[in-house]
């Protein structure tokens, strides 16, 4: 079985975070995604406290655990519960941020180190410049809108346009940022090869 990778829109809706103290940095990671978040106590939890949510996250021990699991399922309501995939629906991965640009590494919830690293790893390898190449997919894909360009042919427009910004650069363009630049662009032009083969 392979895990379906997702991202959620939260803003508004009611999140339940099973849990103590030790949770403060699911809370502030929920709010953040402006999720209406509803924190129980693991001693105090009681089945009804999930009517109404849209996911749980529980941060308890596992008996708890899957109590919330238990209760979670009934609701057809997915739950995360950290360091415990037994009692879990759905896995929380490593995430990188950055200018407009998130990527989450997952496990499955086998092996969260794991993913740290690799968080880690690709962070170091994603361009200095990254908020240049979002102004650049955003600029360009309006005019992909405009045009009725084809899906199929969008990738390889946007990687010429990327690489022409380094061709160029403007006065504000490091020589490291553009030497990474334009190897971050030649590994995906590599891509964009292996995916028209």
């Amino acid at each position: 079985m392979q895990l379906l990778p997702l991202f959620l829109n939260l803003s508004g809706r009611r999140v339940v975070l099973v849990g103590d103290d030790r949770a403060a940095g699911k809370h502030d990671m929920l709010a953040a995604a402006g999720a209406d978040v509803r924190l129980v106590r693991p001693d105090a939890f009681q089945d009804a406290d999930l009517d109404g949510a849209w996911l749980v996250v529980s941060f308890a021990s596992a008996a708890v655990n899957a109590r919330v699991a238990r209760a979670a399922e009934a609701r057809r309501i997915f739950v995360n519960a950290v360091d415990d995939p037994p009692n879990a629906s759905a896995y929380l991965g490593g995430v990188i941020r950055r200018d407009g640009v998130t990527i989450a590494i997952s496990t499955d919830g086998q092996a969260p180190a794991l993913a740290g690293l690799l968080r880690e790893g690709l962070d170091a390898l994603l361009p200095a410049d990254l908020d240049r190449w979002m102004e650049t997919a955003r600029s360009i894909r309006a005019r992909w809108k405009a045009d009725g360009t084809p899906i199929e042919s969008r990738r390889s427009q946007l990687l010429d346009a990327l690489v022409e910004r380094y061709r160029s650069p403007g006065p504000e363009t490091q020589p490291a940022t553009e030497e990474a630049g334009l190897k971050a662009c030649a590994a995906g032009e590599a891509a964009v090869e292996v995916g028209h083969a």
